[in-house]
């Protein structure tokens, strides 16, 4: 905590110093981090945190040199080698998953992550927060249904600091809390904690992991904490808190009732918190002249890991099945295939497990032929067929997901345009998610305008991801295969009028 706060402190006087140019603090919410991370397993355990979970980080592993090597955009940050924000997390040691600037879009990655680690029969669990303003993402709601009806193990953790930027809870949340605003889900357990009390903080971690791993199903913890900081440095708070509240919170500090704590139990004493303290403050004046002299990252290195490095697939062999092939067959037929080749590839959307088998029957069969396990239908959300297939693309599965109609993509957009597409450059070619997005586009069907629309402009401009866009049944069973083998992420078209 004492490392955390530190590095806070340093950051922002080398910011001043114009060394950076932009720091997003924790300040405040330490004890409720370190409260998480001490009963995770660092490097087994998964997580997914957001821009002010620099002590989680540091609990579970990272060193104060690695922050400070993103904060500064050096060639050797682990989190993505100087090309994210500070304070844009990712390890992929510590399988700390990297995150994005958008908020709320980790929510649904990390129910597809832990729906890997209940299909592997693991004990892992999988850590995802977010400030309370995040709630109020659909996403965040969509989160709890999956997780909920699948009881999956996902621990979500909202640190409640009252203010998303200015804007305080009670314009924010039914209620103001969003431990009652999440209390109609089944078979998810919740928790209200005093976040600045560690002690309090753990116990309820202690009982969410222990659930988890019991298969008992996901937990919220709301841990009410204090946001020390302005919520970055672009903002100053003193312009909508008053002078009173902002002295509140710092009778609140996590670390001076840490320390109050166990002095009075008599577990440590005012001169060891001292030691520390004076131990931190050189280490981190050290580290942070240490990482001030690193390189910066090679210009001519910008565009790399857009795209996967591995070698062009080599051409499938021509595998004929009858001179009359329509396109919707050639694409049940490959899926078929490679299912059978690869027994991590899972497909799922609406509609279509058997015996509907999609809308335009492009699955049907599958189910029957591979079990509810590998085919399944998703809830009716689009946002959460892609964010869940990204988290199970993190973990080394291949979802082929179908979003039933291009007209209704747009609900997954941030997903994909910010996730999807990104994934892979944003952590330095330490992540991936290589998933295939199958889609039918284009009129035919007298659908009017929302059963209609080609969408392939909006997308032909989006850097991260391969396009296909199949003319006939042949080269539809052939790219759809290839899709399946790629390390890339593949949004695949299927015109509805072939």
């Amino acid at each position: 905590m004492v490392l955390a706060r530190r590095l806070d402190e340093k950051q922002l006087i080398m910011l001043k110093q114009g060394k950076a140019f932009f720091h997003i603090g924790c300040s405040g919410h330490e004890a409720a981090q370190m409260a998480a991370a001490v009963n995770m397993n660092p490097g087994q355990d998964w997580a997914y945190p957001y821009y002010r979970d620099a002590a989680l980080c540091l609990g579970l592993g990272m060193t104060g040199r690695e922050q400070l090597l993103s904060f500064l955009a050096r060639k050797d940050d682990p989190n993505s080698g100087g090309r994210q924000m500070p304070q844009h997390y990712g390890h992929k040691d510590l399988r700390i998953v990297s995150q994005s600037s958008p908020t709320g879009t980790q929510f649904l990655q990390a129910v597809g992550c832990a729906m890997s680690r209940k299909w592997e029969e693991t004990k892992e669990i999988v850590y995802v927060s977010s400030g309370e303003g995040s709630s109020s993402e659909g996403e965040f709601h969509e989160a709890l249904n999956w997780a909920s009806r699948e009881k999956l193990p996902v621990i979500f953790h909202i640190e409640d600091n009252e203010y998303a930027i200015s804007v305080h809870i009670s314009e924010q949340t039914a209620g103001s809390s969003v431990f009652a605003l999440v209390a109609g889900y089944k078979n998810l357990s919740r928790y209200d904690v005093d976040g600045t009390n560690f002690f309090e903080t753990n116990l309820a971690f202690q009982q969410a992991i222990e659930r988890a791993q019991k298969g008992k199903g996901p937990s919220v913890i709301v841990s009410h904490v204090v946001r020390l900081l302005s919520h970055s440095s672009s903002d100053d708070q003193r312009k909508y808190r008053s002078k009173d509240e902002l002295n509140k919170d710092l009778e609140q500090d996590p670390i001076i009732k840490f320390e109050a704590d166990c002095i009075q139990a008599k577990i440590a004493t005012t001169k060891d918190f001292e030691k520390i303290r004076d131990k931190v403050k050189k280490q981190v004046d050290t580290d942070a002249e240490w990482a001030d002299q690193q390189d910066h990252p090679d210009q001519n290195t910008a565009l790399d890991h857009v795209y996967t490095n591995q070698p062009a697939l080599k051409e499938t062999t021509f595998n004929i099945k009858n001179d009359k092939i329509v396109l919707v067959d050639a694409i049940n037929h490959a899926m078929a295939e490679e299912m059978e080749r690869d027994e991590k590839i899972v497909i799922y959307g609406q509609d279509i497990a058997d015996p509907k088998g999609g809308v335009f029957t492009a699955t049907r069969g599958l189910m029957d032929q591979f079990g509810k396990k590998r085919v399944f239908n998703s809830p009716l959300a689009e946002a959460s067929i892609i964010g869940t297939a990204v988290g199970l693309a993190v973990t080394g599965w291949k979802p082929c997901v179908e979003i039933q109609f291009g007209d209704y993509i747009w609900p997954a957009m941030m997903q994909i345009r910010n996730e999807v597409a990104s994934m892979r450059y944003r952590s330095n070619g330490k992540w991936k998610c290589p998933l295939i997005m199958r889609v039918p586009v284009g009129g035919y069907i007298h659908g009017a305008i929302c059963h209609s629309q080609s969408i392939d402009g909006y997308f032909i401009h989006m850097p991260g991801i391969r396009i296909a866009y199949p003319s006939n049944a042949a080269d539809a069973k052939g790219l759809l295969k290839a899709a399946c083998r790629m390390d890339d992420p593949v949004l695949f078209m299927e015109h509805k009028g072939l």
